[in-house]
């Protein structure tokens, strides 16, 4: 009995090593990695060498769709950004370049758009990142 215990835990040791050492795996997070730039919250996506994961709405003030604003308001995502042996966490506003690691990023889109009336339930986000 203690031998098939032991063997049982020998094998899923292996598994979860094999886990964390996916290519597709970045660091700390164990799960695969969009390849299309797009990305929910928590999700990671690569766009080019970087791969972004996006952590928390800071703010989404933009103008709902079928109403006058006097500001188109903004959107600022807390975003974590994985390089080649650096990580960075930083605010991303929709549509604004930023430097970072020797490139520039930017969130290119942010998607559902803002209906009066109606908040927007986290998980329904999705972001668009880009290289510049």
């Amino acid at each position: 009995m203690r031998s098939i215990i032991l063997a049982l835990s020998v094998l899923s040791s292996l598994g979860l090593a094999a886990c964390a050492t996916s290519a597709n795996a970045p660091i700390g997070v164990g799960g695969p990695i969009r390849g299309d730039g797009q990305a929910r919250l928590n999700e990671p996506t690569r766009v080019g060498p970087l791969v972004f994961t996006p952590k928390e709405v800071v703010e989404d003030s933009r103008c709902p769709s079928g109403v006058q604003c006097v500001w188109a308001g903004r959107l600022v995502l807390l975003t974590r950004i994985d390089g080649p042996g650096w990580r960075q966490t930083i605010p991303l506003a929709l549509g604004e370049d930023q430097p970072i690691g020797g490139h520039v990023v930017r969130l290119a889109n942010a998607r559902p758009a803002p209906v009066a009336g109606q908040p927007i339930a986290p998980g329904t986000y999705i972001f668009a990142f880009q290289l510049r």
